[in-house]
């Protein structure tokens, strides 16, 4: 991965943008996209859309949803302790001893979540996961009096920022959930920045989709796409304590996955996977009998209906400060998907047949 891709991968994930407060992700990727777009803009609702022109009629809407898992600040005790409520799905497990930032109009405050020490815990509560109201954040203030100078209600709380690169093509780093899929549309531009296209391309980096899926709902209906393509995380099952049988077989390094079932036309999907396999890319299959979580989810429910992919790319531990994504697979999508797109064109029929 070049370097100014990779530059644009971590500012996406260092900055925070729990589902609400997008703007500062939302800003990074104005700044990369405004190089490659033919116009950008954001909407009420805080959806980034990034227009490319095609020279044919039909319209195609990229997705990859900006907002990540936090917390929010709900409650400051009479000693300046905060406790907090969650923003998107939390294992409260993996809070205790963390660092984390709280986000208020003056900058970020750091903090740490505090639990009980295990030397004060009766037997029985060493073997259980902690209560949300077990937990507190601790940002050094003498009381309440000093903590609300200091912090607000409703102020976002975030993971502390950090990547690290691994061996064999792997990232650690918070958020790839789902700043991966921003990434993949803002670097779809670039891959496509010096080719014309038939379809007229738009690439949203949408927002709120960790309480409901709600920018894909309002930038896909301003849209109004014949195509829409999701980029989005799915569950890595090459791991301890997995059932394969379960969740299936999806590996990281081993290329992206390539949703199939009732949120995919089967035209899209038969085109993914002809594109994957002209291009020598490497390529994985998700069964998904239902809608999915993600943006294409929306995107395919969106008026009278949208003819809808989505590529996924395999995360381990998801919704956790060190989620595990692949460069290698990146890539991959990013080229699966400007490929694709490059096939589309008005002659197109993706009205499902026999």
């Amino acid at each position: 991965m070049d370097k100014d891709l990779k530059k644009f991968f971590k500012s996406l994930v260092e900055a925070p943008s729990p589902s609400g407060f997008e703007q500062p992700a939302q800003g990074v990727y104005r700044n990369f996209v405004g190089d490659y777009a033919d116009e950008v803009k954001t909407d009420v609702h805080g959806n980034v859309i990034a227009f490319k022109k095609g020279k044919g009629k039909l319209k195609m809407m990229v997705s990859g949803h900006a907002d990540e898992v936090g917390l929010m600040v709900n409650y400051i005790d009479k000693e300046g302790f905060i406790y907090f409520t969650p923003i998107g799905g939390i294992d409260y497990s993996l809070l205790p001893g963390l660092k984390v930032d709280i986000h208020t109009k003056k900058g970020s405050i750091r903090g740490a979540i505090g639990r009980k020490a295990i030397h004060m815990m009766e037997r029985d509560e060493t073997d259980k996961a902690p209560k949300r109201e077990d937990l507190w954040i601790d940002i050094g203030a003498k009381d309440k009096k000093e903590a609300e100078k200091m912090v607000s209600i409703g102020d976002p709380i975030t993971y502390v920022a950090g990547l690290e690169e691994l061996p064999n093509d792997l990232v650690l780093t918070k958020a790839t959930d789902n700043k991966a899929g921003v990434f993949a549309a803002g670097a779809l531009l670039k891959y496509l920045s010096k080719t014309d296209i038939s379809v007229n391309l738009y690439c949203v980096s949408s927002v709120q989709e960790e309480i409901g899926l709600r920018g894909a709902r309002t930038s896909a209906y301003g849209i109004n796409p014949d195509i829409g393509l999701a980029f989005d995380v799915t569950t890595a099952t090459d791991h301890p304590r997995t059932n394969k049988k379960k969740y299936g077989d999806i590996s990281l390094n081993k290329g992206p996955v390539i949703s199939r079932g009732p949120n995919i036309n089967p035209t899209i999907y038969d085109l993914l996977v002809e594109t994957a396999k002209k291009n020598k890319i490497e390529y994985q299959i998700s069964g998904d009998p239902r809608g999915t979580g993600t943006d294409a989810n929306i995107m395919q429910l969106t008026r009278s209906g949208v003819a809808t992919g989505l590529i996924s790319f395999p995360n381990r531990y998801m919704h956790t400060p060190i989620e595990i994504i692949s460069f290698k697979d990146l890539e991959n999508a990013i080229k699966l998907g400007g490929e694709f797109i490059k096939k589309i064109n008005d002659k197109i029929d993706f009205i499902p047949k026999l």
